[in-house]
């Protein structure tokens, strides 16, 4: 018997074959082989077509089926982790109307504002433990204020991973995780927010029925099953953000747990049982996978949109022939890259700044001392650093992290990386062999019921290396941060 993970990325399409017996991947492939097109027809925006989606995702499936040789009819459920935030809309006929409004697009940001606003924030942050902010919600309000006639023909609205499901099963569904993401519920009336719907203009009729994360949430239809090489039957199990969904593969389930990933977007992710929030909404709380009205599990999450994508761009744009090359030539540097600062933010409104965007800035460039060296050190310093300055956020929310735990991938990769977010937060990093696809999967076998509990669907689950925090740096690290905050602050406040 196997099991069928998708991860629905920004990037690509992830799919994943699980042996149940074993719990291993047998076969796993992703589309495109270039990353997917985000269209930005103007500065801040972000979007992509969900029809690309699928389309890579049917590639991934007939790529894992043919190299697997599995029996459809041998797979028992599927599961599907997904990029948060991002907004579908489809009429009466499961038709997409618009480009998908993704994660990193910024244009629904005075609209949150105002709504925290006008609510009060109070109410907001007491409801929805958010501001409105650059979420799903106020983005279905631009297109209700900008795109008036794509809105009167929305029948139903979704999250990127509720789209998926829809393709599978013909059903239209989500979860309360993944409306608390989209800023759609109320966790005081465990309902959706309708104080906020009424607001926006919105009817609740346009969001989807609820399902439980871990639950049979519809069957592969029979035309799902021809496009994709399946059979009709197979049990969609569950489905979590990118985000709980990593917390959950590395087993982050319980308060005081905490995850990390740091792919184009960086993230810290911790659990708590407390119902606690930022005021300024710079971190957001949401309703983690194994959350119910009767058991608080709330998923605090710091999101920084110019992580990976720097280093993206250094690699693209400095001459390096990859990424161990770059990685060389940052070890080489000192501590600090000789008074070099990169602020790596430059992929739309920071929420941990307040939804500014204030874009990166590499500064002071010194033509007789500095090079490739530099700068591919002063990127991966001043990636650590923002990680720094909002779990500085997330400790006045009960996160204070000794020990983070991350799947051994994109700047994992880096020893420089992780050791100088252990040097500089003080915590341990744990690594572990995890993947969004993969992980879903085993999502499933819970849903599905084939695990009985967590503990058992990640009985395997191997720690790969661990980095412990060198006491002897932390002087040097600190004063490099202290630069680099100042040099946030003079950017903050305008003085460049």
């Amino acid at each position: 018997m196997y099991l069928l993970g998708y991860d629905i990325g920004s990037s690509s399409v992830k799919a994943s074959l699980i042996d149940v017996n074993s719990g291993q991947s047998i076969a796993g492939a992703f589309y495109p082989a270039q990353e997917m097109s985000i269209k930005a027809v103007k500065s801040g925006w972000a979007e992509q077509d969900p029809e690309m989606w699928w389309e890579n995702l049917k590639l991934a499936t007939r790529d894992v089926l043919n190299s697997s040789k599995v029996k459809p009819s041998d797979i028992k459920a599927i599961g599907i982790s997904y990029q948060m935030h991002g907004l579908v809309c489809v009429d009466k006929n499961q038709k997409v109307l618009r480009p998908s409004i993704i994660w990193c697009d910024s244009r629904a940001v005075e609209i949150g504002s105002k709504a925290f606003q006008d609510n009060g924030e109070e109410k907001c942050l007491g409801h929805l433990l958010n501001s409105p902010g650059n979420f799903t919600a106020s983005k279905l309000r631009w297109v209700k204020l900008n795109e008036p006639d794509v809105f009167n023909r929305i029948d139903k609205i979704m999250l990127p991973g509720d789209y998926i499901a829809m393709k599978l099963t013909g059903e239209i569904s989500s979860t309360i995780s993944g409306l608390s993401e989209g800023i759609f519920w109320d966790f005081q009336s465990q309902a959706p927010a309708r104080f906020l719907l009424e607001y926006y203009g919105i009817s609740s009729d346009l969001l989807p029925e609820l399902k439980p994360t871990f639950s049979e949430q519809g069957k592969v239809s029979r035309a799902a099953a021809e496009e994709l090489g399946l059979v009709q039957g197979i049990a969609v199990a569950y489905r979590a953000g990118d985000q709980p969904n990593n917390a959950f593969s590395l087993n982050v389930l319980e308060p005081g747990e905490i995850a990390a990933t740091a792919g184009t977007s960086g993230v810290v992710y911790g659990v708590s049982d407390i119902v606690r929030y930022d005021p300024q909404s710079r971190v957001n709380t949401f309703a983690h996978v194994n959350y119910t009205p009767e058991k608080t599990r709330l998923g605090v999450l710091l999101c920084i949109n110019g992580t990976g994508i720097l280093n993206s761009w250094l690699k693209r744009n400095s001459g390096f022939s990859g990424y161990p090359a770059m990685n060389d030539a940052a070890s080489k540097i000192p501590i600090g890259s000789d008074g070099l600062t990169i602020l790596p933010f430059g992929n739309g409104a920071e929420r941990m700044l307040g939804n500014k965007d204030p874009g990166c800035h590499i500064a002071p460039v010194d033509f007789n001392r500095h090079d490739n060296g530099h700068l591919a050190r002063a990127a991966q310093e001043g990636i650590v650093f923002s990680f720094h300055y909002g779990m500085e956020i997330m400790k006045q929310t009960g996160i204070n992290p000794s020990v983070i735990r991350a799947g051994n991938a994109n700047m994992f990769l880096s020893p420089l990386f992780r050791e100088t977010l252990a040097g500089i937060s003080g915590a341990t990093i744990e690594l572990y062999n995890t993947d969004g696809s993969q992980d879903a999967a085993k999502g499933a076998d819970l849903g599905a019921g084939v695990y009985k509990s967590a503990k058992e669907a990640f009985a395997g689950l191997e720690k790969q290396a661990t980095i412990t925090p060198d006491k002897s740096k932390s002087g040097l690290y600190a004063e490099a941060y202290g630069k680099w905050y100042e040099a946030l602050k003079r950017i903050m406040n305008n003085e460049y």
